[in-house]
């Protein structure tokens, strides 16, 4: 059972999410911005997204019709293939998710939203031999270690990773993002991003899938620790992260804790 004090500081930490991390914080890097109602949408190449921070205390009809508008919105737009409405487990109305399906839109799969302090994790984890950490995005052409990067989140993941889309964000957030693999035998086996959220005290921690044969061998720990490293460096207090099954454990035991849930609804255009 969570203590008082564990309670207040998940509490705290949540109303810093919320305050800190939602609406323009999540639009950094979007090629176009509009606003209906709560609504924050933006677009990012053949993609769209929408976030808030809360929907207004909208139910029932009024809700619907947001949602609608929404669809209509990228429906209107040719270029745009699909787009992601960002729910989270704390949000209201509780019948939010059932609306976004009634109205065609997938669930994907939840993630656990990690908050905490950026010192927490960065201790240094021994590597195994032959295996070494490197940023890749501070070079004059990132493209060839982006590439090798992808192909190994595609193997990590299962699913196609997008180099082009994280190239031209790579650029639009020059001073925001680094990238780091860690490689051996001259093959990238793990990649990860840290993103400095501007105006905030936070930076998140995204992607860090290892490729199966290296797995269990702190690779995934030891790409955190660097990251979080280089977040203190720059003056980063807190990291977040949206998280699997699989790096929630790793990332709690270090002391970061869950706030939240995270369920992407996604539509698509047929």
């Amino acid at each position: 059972m969570l203590s008082s004090h564990s309670n207040r500081q998940t509490q705290q930490l949540l109303t810093q999410y919320d305050a800190q991390l939602r609406e323009a914080a999540e639009l950094t890097g979007a090629t176009n911005i509009t606003r209906d109602g709560p609504l924050w949408r933006g677009t990012y190449g053949e993609r769209g997204f929408v976030t808030y921070r809360d929907l207004d205390r909208l139910t029932g009809l009024a809700l619907d019709q947001l949602i609608a508008r929404t669809i209509a919105y990228y429906a209107a737009q040719a270029s745009i293939t699909s787009f992601e409405w960002k729910t989270r487990g704390h949000d209201l109305p509780a019948d939010l998710p059932d609306r976004l399906t009634a109205h065609g839109l997938q669930a994907e799969e939840p993630e656990t939203v990690m908050l905490g302090e950026a010192s927490l994790l960065a201790a240094p984890v021994p590597l195994p031999d032959g295996v070494a950490l490197r940023r890749i995005d501070d070079q004059p052409d990132p493209m060839p270690d982006l590439i090798r990067a992808a192909a190994a989140q595609e193997r990590a993941f299962g699913v196609p990773f997008p180099t082009a889309d994280l190239a031209r964000r790579l650029q639009d957030k020059r001073d925001l993002m680094e990238f780091w693999v860690a490689e051996a035998d001259g093959d990238v086996i793990c990649a990860g991003r840290l993103e400095l959220v501007p105006g905030t005290a936070f930076a998140g921690i995204w992607g860090g899938g290892t490729v199966p044969e290296w797995r269990g061998k702190g690779i995934y720990r030891a790409l955190v620790a660097q990251r979080a490293r280089s977040a203190l460096a720059r003056g980063v207090r807190y990291l977040h992260s949206d998280s699997t099954e699989f790096s929630r454990p790793i990332l709690q035991r270090s002391g970061l804790l869950p706030v939240t849930t995270t369920t992407p609804f996604i539509w698509t255009r047929q």
